[in-house]
C-alpha cells in the first residue's frame, strides 16, 4: 500500500497512511520490503486460493523480523506448492493502537494490507512468555473475541500459535483454537491439508477434522487422558532467502540455522531439553544456502545459528570452504553462541581475520563456582575458562562479556563470589598479557525453572532475593575494568509466574491486559503493579506459580510429551543436588527417552 514502486497518489486518502505521521517510527507499519517470494504471491480475490494464512508475531516489527524462525515459515508454506496466500502481522505499538482504535480501524497484514479477520487463519509464533498480552491486542485490533469459544461465528479466521510456549499451552488455552506442538516443518504440512478439506463448515467441524493429527492440541475437545506428543523432523528447512524490511531490525543480518538440537544436557536450558535429538544440515545444503542468501539479500553479515554453533560437525570446514569467496566481497560470517574453550576461540579468531574487524565477544559460564556448574551440568570446569580467557586475550581482543545466572538450585553466596572472582581473573589475566584496553561485561539474569527440564520442580527465588543478589554482585566489583548489571527482579518473576501456570492464568492475563499490560518484555512499558491487580482480582497468588512443587504433583503440561522420560527428568534433578555430571550426546546415551542414534538397547 505505501511507497510502492507503482505509486497511486489516491492512496493519500487511505485512512491508514494519514495516521502514519502521528506515530513512532511509522515504517514499521510501511510495508516496504524486498519480498522474494513475490512472483509467488495471489491475487486476494483469486478463487484458486485454497487458505489465506495470517502469520502473526506478538511484538514489534523489528523484532518479529529478526526472529529467524518465524521469517523461514512464509517460505516453508509457499513450498508445498498448495495455492496458500501467506501474510504477516505484526503487534502495534501502543500509540499505534491507540491511533486504530481511536479511528476505528483493524489491525491490518504486511503485504496485502488486509484486516486480520479477513484471513482463514491466523497463526501466532509464541517466543516468550512476556508476549502474550500482545495476542490479546492483535486479536482485539482485528475485532475478534479474545475466548476462543466466544468466536462462534464460522467466518472469524481460525487461531493456532506455535513455538515455545505450544509446550505450556493451557496458560493460553482460553484464546487459542489450536495448538502445534513441535517444529513446523513436521505439523503445518497435515494440519494445512486438513484445513483445507474442511474449509466451509463449521468451526468446531474444522477442529474435529484436525484433531487426530499428531503434534495437535485443541483446548475445546481435548480429553483429559489424552496425550500430545511433539514433532520433530528429521530435514530442516533452509530457504534460498529471505525477507529484507527497508528498515533496521534487532539483528539486522541474514540468518541460516546450521543444526537443530543440543547434545551438552544442561538441566536449565528448555531449548536444549525439547528440541532434542541433534539433527544437522547438510555442509554442501548449508553452503549453497548461505551464499544464496547473501547473494540474494544484500546483508553484509550471515548469523550461523543453533543452541551451540561451534558443535556443528562441520563447522571448521565451511567456514574454509566460505572464506574467499566472503573475503573477496566483504561479507561477514558471525556465531552467535560459542562455548570457552580454545576450538571455539580458534573459529571466532578466523571469523575475525574474514570479517576484518574485531569487536568484542561472548561467552556463558552460566555459574561462577565449579561446583554450581556441575550442578546445573555445564560440562565445564575453571580450568577450561581460564584457558580460554588466556587464548582470547593472547589473540588480541579487549572486550569480554560473560553471562552469568543468579537464583540457580542450591546456590550460596560463595556461587556468586565465583561470579566476582572469576570476572577479577579474567582481568587479571588480560593485563598480565599487557592488554591496556580490557572491558570485561558481566551480565546477570534471574533463573527462571522451564517446564520439561530436570528444574520444572524447583522453587524460583523470589523479587527481593534476586534484588539482594543482584546488589550484592554489584557492591563486589572494585576494578573499572569490569561492569556488572542484572536482569530486573520483577521482570524475572513475571516470566516465571507465566512459564509454569495453568489455564486459571488465561482470567490473570485477560485482566492484566484490559489493565492497560502491553510489551511487558519492554523496560518503558513493563509495569510489575498491573499484574499484581489482575492476580488480586482473580484471588490468585502470583508465588503459587514459583513455588517448588513436589515430584509427585500433576503439573499442567504434563499431557504434553516432549520425548523425554519424566523418570530421566528427575534422575538429572537427583543428581543436581548430588553435582554429578551427565554425560554428552556425543559421547554416548544419558537414555532420555528418545529413540536417537545414540540409544544403548
Amino acid at each position: 500500500m505505501y511507497f510502492k514502486k507503482d505509486f497511486d497518489f489516491k492512496e493519500f486518502d487511505d485512512p491508514y497512511w494519514k495516521i502514519l505521521s502521528q506515530v513512532s517510527r511509522p515504517s514499521r507499519y510501511s510495508g516496504c520490503e524486498w519480498n522474494p517470494y513475490e512472483k509467488l504471491k495471489l491475487n486476494w480475490n483469486d478463487e484458486n486460493i485454497n487458505l489465506k494464512i495470517c502469520l502473526a508475531f506478538p511484538d514489534v516489527y523489528e523484532t518479529g523480523m529478526s526472529y529467524y524462525g518465524f521469517q523461514v515459515i512464509e517460505g516453508f508454506i509457499y513450498s508445498l506448492q498448495k495455492n496458500y496466500l501467506v501474510d504477516r502481522a505484526y503487534c502495534a505499538w501502543p500509540d499505534m493502537e491507540n491511533k486504530l482504535i481511536e479511528h476505528d480501524l483493524k489491525l491490518i497484514s504486511t503485504e496485502y494490507k488486509k484486516p486480520l479477520n479477513e484471513f482463514d487463519i491466523i497463526g501466532f509464533t509464541l517466543p516468550h512468555e512476556s508476549s502474550y498480552t500482545n495476542i490479546l491486542s492483535m486479536l482485539n485490533l482485528s475485532g475478534l473475541k479474545l475466548k476462543n469459544y466466544e468466536r462462534t461465528n464460522n467466518k472469524v479466521p481460525l487461531i493456532i500459535a506455535g513455538g515455545y510456549g505450544a509446550y505450556t499451552p493451557e496458560i493460553l488455552a482460553d484464546f487459542i483454537d489450536l495448538f502445534c506442538v513441535g517444529e513446523a516443518e513436521a505439523v503445518l504440512k497435515s494440519l494445512l491439508d486438513a484445513l483445507t478439506n474442511s474449509k466451509g463448515l463449521n468451526k468446531i467441524s474444522r477442529l474435529k477434522a484436525c484433531k487426530n493429527i499428531p503434534g495437535v492440541y485443541i483446548p475445546e475437545l481435548f480429553n483429559n487422558n489424552e496425550t500430545v506428543t511433539r514433532q520433530f523432523t528429521n530435514k530442516i528447512f533452509m530457504p534460498n532467502s529471505l525477507i529484507v524490511p527497508a528498515v533496521s531490525t534487532v539483528h539486522d543480518r541474514a540468518a541460516i540455522e546450521l543444526f537443530r538440537g543440543c547434545s551438552r544436557g544442561c538441566r536449565f536450558c528448555q531449548a536444549g531439553m525439547v528440541n532434542r535429538p541433534v539433527r544437522e544440515n547438510n555442509i554442501n545444503d548449508a553452503e549453497d544456502k548461505i551464499l544464496k542468501i547473501l547473494s540474494s539479500t544484500g546483508w553484509d553479515e550471515l548469523g550461523l545459528l543453533s543452541l551451540a554453533s561451534c558443535d556443528y560437525s562441520g563447522i571448521e570446514i565451511l567456514i574454509d570452504r566460505l572464506a574467499d569467496k566472503l573475503k573477496a566481497q566483504k561479507l561477514r560470517l558471525s556465531l552467535p553462541s560459542l562455548r570457552m574453550d580454545g576450538f571455539s576461540v580458534g573459529l571466532a579468531e578466523r571469523l575475525s581475520d574474514l570479517n576484518t574487524r574485531r569487536g568484542g565477544i561472548t561467552f556463558a559460564p552460566e555459574a561462577g563456582s565449579q561446583r554450581l556448574r556441575d550442578v546445573i551440568n555445564k560440562g565445564l570446569n575453571e580450568e577450561n575458562i581460564l584457558n580460554c580467557l588466556q587464548e582470547i586475550f593472547s589473540r588480541g581482543w579487549d572486550r569480554v562479556k560473560l553471562y552469568f545466572m543468579m537464583g540457580l538450585p542450591t546456590e550460596n553466596y560463595a556461587d556468586l563470589d565465583g561470579i566476582i572472582n572469576l570476572a577479577n581473573q579474567a582481568v587479571k589475566l588480560a593485563r598480565s598479557m599487557r592488554r591496556k584496553k580490557i572491558t570485561v561485561s558481566v551480565s546477570v539474569s534471574g533463573f527462571v525453572p522451564k517446564a520439561h527440564t530436570p528444574f520444572q520442580w524447583e522453587r524460583q527465588n523470589n523479587i527481593n532475593e534476586l534484588r539482594e543478589k543482584g546488589k550484592y554482585l554489584k557492591s563486589q566489583v572494585h576494578d573499572r575494568a569490569i561492569t556488572l548489571n542484572y536482569h530486573e527482579p520483577e521482570l524475572t518473576f513475571l516470566e516465571g509466574v507465566l512459564s509454569r501456570g495453568d489455564r486459571k492464568l488465561c482470567d490473570v492475563i485477560e485482566t492484566a491486559w484490559n489493565n492497560g499490560a502491553r510489551f511487558d518484555s519492554w523496560t518503558e512499558y513493563f509495569n510489575l503493579n498491573l499484574w499484581l491487580e489482575a492476580f488480586e482480582k482473580n484471588n490468585l497468588n502470583p508465588e503459587y506459580y514459583t513455588r517448588e512443587r513436589d515430584e509427585s504433583e500433576k503439573l499442567s503440561w504434563d499431557f504434553i510429551n516432549v520425548g523425554l522420560n519424566k523418570e530421566f527428568l528427575l534422575r538429572e534433578r537427583h543428581k543436581a543436588y548430588n553435582s554429578e555430571i551427565t554425560i554428552n550426546c556425543k559421547d554416548g546415551c544419558a537414555n532420555c527417552g528418545l529413540n536417537c542414534k545414540n540409544k544403548k538397547f
